[in-house]
């Protein structure tokens, strides 16, 4: 019997920006089905990103998840008995997905504040190519480049 087709989503935009990419950014950030503690968590972090550096939040917001989407990952691989990590390109749905869950999780690790001004801190950084998310990204590349060897492994 064949599997049931995954049909592509419709995906809502927020309703401060009318932003697709904020409110899937929203959802990320969301636990526990608390979707109104993300959204204050998120509208925080834009408002303080705009009152200190006096910019859109919403470009910056842009950069900053441009500057973290990762373009290869590594994949495991099981070839003859032994597993290879195997350098492929990323696609294009699961890039702002790695790219939204680094700069949580980033901002997340961070202590002694709310998330908003931790989350705001984070995109900052990630939109001037800084912080824990970029070094996660340029890890990630660097393990890919590492293990070119066996791109041939690739399906």
């Amino acid at each position: 019997m064949r599997k049931k087709r995954n049909y592509k989503r419709e995906r809502q935009p927020d309703l401060k920006y009318g932003s697709v990419a904020v409110g899937r950014f929203i959802n990320y950030l969301m636990e526990d089905g608390k979707k109104r503690v993300a959204e204050k968590v998120m509208y925080g972090a834009l408002d303080n990103l705009e009152k200190e550096t006096k910019q859109n939040p919403l470009e910056l917001f842009d950069k900053a998840m441009e500057n973290v989407t990762p373009m290869v990952e590594v994949s495991s691989r099981r070839v003859g008995g032994a597993n290879y990590q195997v350098p492929r390109e990323v696609r294009q749905e699961r890039k702002f997905m790695l790219a939204a869950r680094w700069i949580i999780e980033a901002a997340s690790k961070k202590s002694g504040k709310p998330m908003a001004d931790r989350l705001a801190e984070e995109l900052l950084l990630a939109s001037k190519n800084e912080g824990s998310a970029i070094k996660k990204k340029q890890d990630t590349h660097r393990m890919a480049e590492a293990n070119r060897a066996f791109a041939h492994f690739a399906r």
